[in-house]
């Protein structure tokens, strides 16, 4: 009964309009005040132990060099590249949107990110070109969440934290899943664009045309690749990776495209602080969330519950698929890694899954809440560029999303879409 009162604060909280970050806490110190005082006063230090990990270090510094690489011209050449890459294929901008995230998705670890960056350059020109409003937005919206699948990952090092997995290792488990999303998003707007016929005249390949977008290109695309390699080859931790990434940045964007001035990065290092430590907070008081779980054997009883339905791995699989998706439509993604984790992950492991397939599953299906009302982070970030309603963006989304699902449910029934790649890597 007492675990009751606290999931109802936590509610409650939540629905009179507190931050979810302080709406934890709060649920939390009523808890303890009704049920055992005498922990009040470990409150501090279990705040400090669930944000006190050197992993940790990595996804402020992952977000600082997608921030440097946006406002240093990267976006740009990003864009200028794959608009040549696809030209021979008559690839219109929706095309071009989808394969710029795939690549913004590798330098920026967050989907948000993709959706700001790319969205106010593609959105505008996407409707100059006769793309309608809500396609163009829901293209982005759609695309934008291989962000925080295709490696690196910033939620991913979260999930890392809570689950002990290496990080080297989930970064490849995501990267088949990322592909999977932005190849079947690919097929699915060529087909819409042509049938309505969004493609542009079509235009003789120029090589010289294409080496020129290329070279200019090269430095945004090695970086998600060296990420990847150092990370993957143990030449250096995640955290060291991201640290290097933002030296990468910083050299590029002043040094090699001279579109870096040093008030974009005071900027760039004030919206990484904000994002960053609000995420601190919500991992600290998660921990207090997640301990007292623990004690009341919550994960014992969710495990008891699902062992009492008799059902196959698939089935199970499946139900958790569901589970996955209602919960991200209420709760943003880290704090839904963080509460979800510690319960779930044991009775999947039970079941057979990795926690590699079990992290690619929940990232993977935690992307598509992001496009989802009522949170929809990618939704609101959007509505800031065009000022459409979120419902609109979401309906123009919603063919493209479907990738998302199928991907999702492939990688939940198919273990080697996420565990192969690892595998053949040595983890």
């Amino acid at each position: 009964m007492a675990i009751v009162f606290l999931l109802l604060g936590l509610i409650v909280f939540a629905a009179i309009g507190v931050p979810l970050a302080f709406s934890i806490g709060a649920s939390c110190i009523t808890y303890l005040m009704g049920n055992s005082p005498m922990f009040l006063s470990m409150m501090p230090q279990r705040i400090w132990n669930g944000v006190y990990s050197e992993l940790m270090i990595a996804m402020p510094l992952f977000m600082l060099a997608g921030e440097l690489m946006n406002t240093g011209g990267i976006t740009k050449r990003i864009i200028d590249f794959c608009t040549e890459l696809l030209r021979p294929i008559r690839g219109g901008l929706g095309e071009v949107n989808i394969v710029a995230s795939m690549i913004f998705g590798g330098i920026s670890g967050s989907s948000v990110a993709d959706t700001s960056a790319l969205g106010s350059i593609l959105i505008p020109a996407m409707e100059e070109k006769g793309y309608p409003p809500a396609v163009s937005a829901g293209i982005t919206v759609a695309s934008s969440t291989m962000g925080m699948i295709i490696p690196p990952s910033t939620p991913m090092v979260v999930y890392a934290m809570v689950s002990g997995a290496s990080i080297g290792a989930l970064f490849m488990a995501g990267a088949v899943p990322g592909l999977l999303i932005g190849l079947t998003q690919l097929v699915i707007v060529y087909l819409i664009s042509a049938r309505k016929g969004w493609h542009p005249e079509k235009i003789p390949f120029s090589w010289k045309r294409f080496w020129k977008a290329m070279f200019s290109g090269i430095p945004a695309l090695l970086m998600p690749l060296f990420i990847i390699v150092c990370v993957s080859g143990g030449v250096c931790t995640a955290s060291e990776s991201a640290g290097v990434a933002v030296l990468y940045s910083i050299l590029v964007g002043f040094l090699l495209y001279r579109e870096l001035k040093w008030a974009d990065v005071w900027t760039a290092l004030k919206k990484t602080l904000i994002s960053s430590s609000s995420v601190m907070i919500i991992i600290g008081f998660t921990s207090i969330f997640t301990w007292i779980l623990t004690i009341q054997k919550v994960p014992d009883l969710v495990a008891n519950l699902f062992m009492s339905m008799n059902l196959p791995p698939w089935g199970i699989a499946l139900m958790f698929d569901l589970l996955i998706l209602i919960i991200g439509t209420f709760i943003d993604v880290s704090p839904a890694i963080l509460l979800l984790t510690p319960i779930m992950l044991p009775v999947m492991k039970y079941f057979g899954f990795s926690e590699l397939q079990f992290g690619a599953m929940m990232i993977t299906g935690l992307a598509i809440g992001l496009v989802t009302p009522p949170v929809g982070m990618c939704l609101n970030a959007c509505n800031k560029i065009n000022r459409m309603p979120i419902i609109s963006i979401f309906k123009g989304a919603l063919p493209y999303v479907l990738c998302n699902v199928v991907v999702l449910v492939s990688i939940s029934l198919i273990p080697a879409l996420t565990t192969w790649l690892p595998h053949v890597l040595g983890y």
